[in-house]
């Protein structure tokens, strides 16, 4: 694509979000001083409209899927005609690592203009160690790194070299590394994987696949000689069924000419009580320290070395809770491009055991106002709910059972029971099952407005409250599982701590003990506030249930654990009504995957805390029958620098 055309394609990407702009939105009812007209969304401020911040972004998802091929390789065009850097490529050998990732070559290509050459006709020879040359089809993996030096995106693509060596066959002829003709025909750009593969709602009995293919294409995943099909799209659900309980199995994933094998083990049969790992972790955004440890918006450098020691461990399932990237986008497309980079970092190895995934605050899709007189930022998630918010982009990009609740319609602050006005819980809030272990995955952060102190203007949910129908499903489904006779260990996680010790005593389930914070809906602030929500739900985990052994967390970029029980001190000038724990258990935090650390600070609970650090880490529970072991390692030196028993 020439310098031109981009433009030309530019100009109309700018065209049709202009007349985006023009048509009229939907405000939710939730939202106050919200409106809309022909000219776009403003917030009005007694009779003043600001205009929500435009939507732009330096780089999108899309603008690293143009790839085509040419006489000497392939050519990518990042749909940018004044980006400047430079692409690292290599050959991804599929055959001869359990983990396949790429090699990059000594030789790079410059950006310029937006776009990048890959010389593939000069990676034959000592460079084919893919055998392209042969089979006359490769897998390429690129790296985009900006004039800054910031890596942007880790892609992948297939290439088919058929028609270059029917009339060229230079690996016969012995003629690389010398002036030699170019072909006439060109390499092709074919069927591809961009994303993934990746396992998503693992049971005793089935397994769900999960990838991203550059076209609309048919996709097979063949198990024990059944192939199970997905087709026509270039999102890929695959669900694998009638499997065994506790069997390794391997698969196949065919597209086009390209064939990919990897394995799963499929859960126990409940309550078999086998002996098993699983891995606990949250907050990879973005890092300090330069190289991948900012990729694209995650930190693929803790992430890689985490996902290697779940392997190292033989960990069937990690839970990971929350700030997988760096967020607060004003375009869902920008998120998007952080994902695919997060999920990059993860999927050679999470094509083996799933990784299961919920919301953080940084997984926030935004709509901003900016009062340029008083200075000050109003910012809500974003709407219509049902394609742009937080919610439903997460919704889109990641795979999590559907069992929990389905919004806070109907709450006893709904205000239009008639009509749906808030964002979905789906795929944020849902349980599921393992063995004897039952993991209850809540979103602190629905429906969130990252600007908390200004929800009584704009309206919308606080960092860390949990809202009625959430907590109501939760108490369902705690006491469900309490009645199973299959299950002896319940886990709650949730991204926000209810006792923060560092880096979020401002906010969480804390807010310095200000009970006034609390959800505005349609104009009125809810009932409850923070400490309150709070207390109600320690209450039901700790209280009115029997097998929640500890409430696993993040948020604030350190590990530690806090012991909870009737000796533990909750407050320090609260005056309303305070509960009194009747049992014990931990709330572990582990937000140490790599996002930039926090150093503890005094609180009322102080006393109860141990472990601290702010070492990168990796909580491993050693599940046997009854009994849990607690490790905790340092994924980065491998160090272990906690251990304890979960009674």
């Amino acid at each position: 694509m020439n310098l031109s055309f981009s433009i030309a394609i530019l100009l109309v990407q700018i065209v049709f979000s202009l007349s985006i702009q023009g048509q009229q939105l939907k405000v939710p009812k939730i939202y106050s001083n919200i409106v809309s007209n022909e000219n776009g969304v403003f917030l009005d401020l007694n009779g003043v409209n600001i205009r929500a911040v435009p939507e732009v972004v330096k780089y999108k998802l899309s603008n690293f899927a143009t790839v085509q091929g040419t006489p000497k390789g392939l050519k990518f065009d990042f749909l940018s005609p004044t980006m400047i850097g430079v692409l690292y490529y290599g050959f991804i050998p599929q055959n001869d690592s359990k983990f396949p990732q790429p090699v990059f070559m000594g030789k790079t290509a410059p950006i310029r203009g937006g776009i990048a050459e890959v010389y593939i006709r000069d990676m034959g020879g000592n460079f084919d160690m893919i055998g392209w040359m042969e089979s006359t089809r490769g897998t390429l993996g690129y790296r985009v790194v900006d004039a800054r030096m910031n890596i942007v995106y880790d892609g992948k693509i297939n290439f088919d070299a058929t028609n270059y060596l029917k009339t060229y066959d230079a690996y016969a002829e012995g003629a690389y590394g010398q002036k030699s003709p170019i072909p006439t025909e060109p390499f092709r750009v074919t069927n591809s994987i961009t994303e993934g593969p990746l396992l998503a709602n693992l049971t005793d009995n089935s397994v769900t696949i999960t990838m991203k293919t550059n076209v609309k294409m048919k996709v097979f995943v063949k198990v024990k000689n059944k192939k199970f099909k997905s087709g026509g799209t270039k999102q890929h659900e695959i669900k694998i069924t009638d499997l065994e309980p506790d069997t390794d199995y391997s698969y196949t994933i065919g597209y086009g000419n390209f064939s990919e094998e990897y394995s799963f083990h499929t859960a126990p049969a409940p309550g078999s009580r086998t002996k098993f790992t699983f891995s606990y972790a949250s907050d990879s955004r973005s890092g300090n320290g330069g190289g991948e440890r900012n990729l694209g918006g995650t930190n693929a450098f803790i992430m890689k070395r985490i996902m290697a020691l779940n392997h190292q461990y033989n960990a069937r399932f990690m839970q990971f809770t929350g700030d997988l990237v760096t967020g607060y986008s004003l375009d869902p497309e920008s998120i998007r491009l952080e994902y695919s980079n997060w999920k990059q970092a993860v999927s050679p190895y999470a094509r083996y055991i799933p990784v299961v995934v919920t919301m953080g605050n940084h997984e926030a899709v935004i709509k901003s106002f900016y009062d340029d007189q008083l200075k000050v930022f109003y910012q809500i998630d974003n709407f219509p709910f049902d394609q742009y918010s937080s919610e439903a982009i997460f919704q889109q990009e990641f795979v999590n059972p559907l069992n929990g609740p389905d919004s806070e319609d109907g709450s006893a602050y709904d205000p239009d029971p008639d009509q749906v006005d808030f964002p979905s819980y789906k795929e944020s809030v849902f349980y599921y099952t393992y063995d004897n272990v039952a993991m209850v995955v809540l979103n602190s952060n629905y429906w969130y407005a990252p600007t908390h102190t200004q929800v009584k203007v704009t309206g919308g949910n606080i960092h860390g409250y949990i809202m009625d129908n959430q907590m109501e499903w939760m108490k369902v489904t705690l006491g469900k599982l309490d009645e199973d006779p299959n299950i002896d260990h319940v886990f709650v996680t949730i991204h926000t701590p209810f006792f923060p010790n560092g880096g979020h005593l401002t906010d969480d389930m804390w807010y310095e003990e200000n009970n006034e914070f609390r959800p505005v809906v349609a104009g009125k602030p809810v009932a409850k506030g923070i400490i309150e929500r709070r207390d109600e739900l320690l209450d039901i985990i700790v209280n009115q249930t029997k097998k929640t052994k500890a409430i696993l967390t993040g948020d604030e970029h350190n590990y530690a654990r806090t012991l909870l029980n009737s000796k533990t001190k909750m407050y320090n000038f609260f005056k309303g009504p305070r509960i009194t724990l009747n049992r014990e258990i931990w709330q572990i935090n582990n937000g140490a995957a790599g996002a930039p650390y926090y150093s503890q600070e005094k609180t009322p609970w102080t006393k109860s805390v141990s472990g601290f650090t702010t070492q990168n880490a990796l909580v491993f529970f050693h599940v046997d029958g009854k009994d849990i072991s607690v490790e905790v390692y340092n994924p980065d030196t491998l160090e272990k620098f906690d251990e304890f028993e979960l009674n």
